[in-house]
């Protein structure tokens, strides 16, 4: 995947602000160790993981944004590709330029949804059957936008999808149709000054009765209550100062606690719910270009895209202690 020529610009200024503000860890609190890279991909060939979801069996779903592929990596880091997406003629993908996939999330059954962003009628989201194959456009999304982060709510029947671009989380029926602008507003607009990068409303999980969604041009992460109705309640603001961040994954025994990918820091920061943060993984760890988070159980899943270094995309895994904090 070519380097994302508008983001590029703050990676300096990313680098400058250096170190977050950290608070330092509690007794008790969540702490990262052990970590180690189970597989390092191909640069050259797209292989740019950018986000993540996981199967029973431990193994992870990753796509590849450059090789418009999705690939299944086992924690030894056997790779196996399931799926690629159509190639596009002339794509024109905001910000971009080239077709790539971006959020993948998981029914399931197996199920495996994407989203394609290419500056063309194929941008939307797409549906692989379980176990790979031949994957298909279950919505159509704005041409001009650039779908991100995106989660399913199988209760629902709904997946959601971050736009970047139009500053939008668009909600769309499972079994694919016209997706609904579920919420806008300007805490979820990519900047419009420079250094911003044009990237507003990235990563998106769904937690707790709640989307939240990570600003990157912001540094910032939001919660949108879900109403009864399944309409959007008000933006809050969670969390700020999170230079560069793209994607970020909760703790399962921490309400509210989320481990943040900083992609141009080459960092992970543990953000507790008051929004105070520590950073838990740096390069030196193995961190190239973090572009997401996954965790289960006790292990940490750490997709780096290599977008800016260029150099050694790969997967790194690492053990999460944990205590019950309620």
């Amino acid at each position: 995947m070519p380097r994302l020529p508008r983001l590029a610009g703050v990676t300096a200024a990313a680098l400058a602000l250096g170190l977050l503000a950290t608070a330092p860890a509690a007794g008790g609190e969540p702490t990262v160790s052990d970590p180690h890279v189970v597989a390092h991909f191909d640069f050259a060939a797209g292989q740019t993981p950018e986000n993540i979801a996981l199967e029973p069996d431990g193994s992870a779903d990753l796509t590849f944004a450059g090789a418009r592929q999705v690939a299944n990596v086992t924690r030894a880091g056997v790779t196996r590709i399931l799926a690629t997406l159509p190639e596009v003629a002339d794509p024109d993908t905001p910000n971009l330029g080239a077709a790539v996939v971006l959020g993948i999330a998981r029914a399931y059954d197996g199920t495996l949804y994407v989203n394609y962003a290419t500056g063309t009628r194929e941008t939307g989201i797409w549906r692989i059957a379980p176990g790979g194959g031949t994957p298909v456009q279950i919505a159509q999304l704005p041409s001009d936008g650039l779908p991100n982060g995106l989660a399913l709510d199988e209760r629902r029947g709904v997946l959601y999808a971050a736009d970047s671009v139009l500053g939008t989380v668009w909600r769309v029926p499972v079994e694919g149709g016209k997706p609904t602008a579920w919420v806008t507003g300007a805490a979820l607009d990519p900047g419009k000054v420079p250094p911003a990068s044009g990237f507003g409303a990235n990563g998106l999980r769904l937690h707790h009765g709640a989307v939240w969604v990570s600003n990157t041009d912001a540094g910032s992460v939001l919660r949108v209550p879900v109403q009864e109705d399944g309409s959007a309640g008000p933006i809050q603001t969670r969390a700020t100062g999170l230079v560069g961040i793209d994607d970020f994954g909760f703790l399962e025994r921490h309400r509210d606690t989320f481990l943040a990918a900083l992609l141009t820091a080459d960092q992970v920061a543990l953000v507790r719910p008051d929004g105070t943060r520590t950073v838990v993984l740096t390069r030196q760890d193995g961190l190239s270009n973090p572009a997401s988070v996954a965790v289960r159980g006790r292990t940490v899943y750490v997709p780096s895209s290599a977008f800016f270094t260029m150099q050694d995309p790969n997967l790194l895994l690492a053990r999460v202690h944990q205590r019950d904090r309620g």
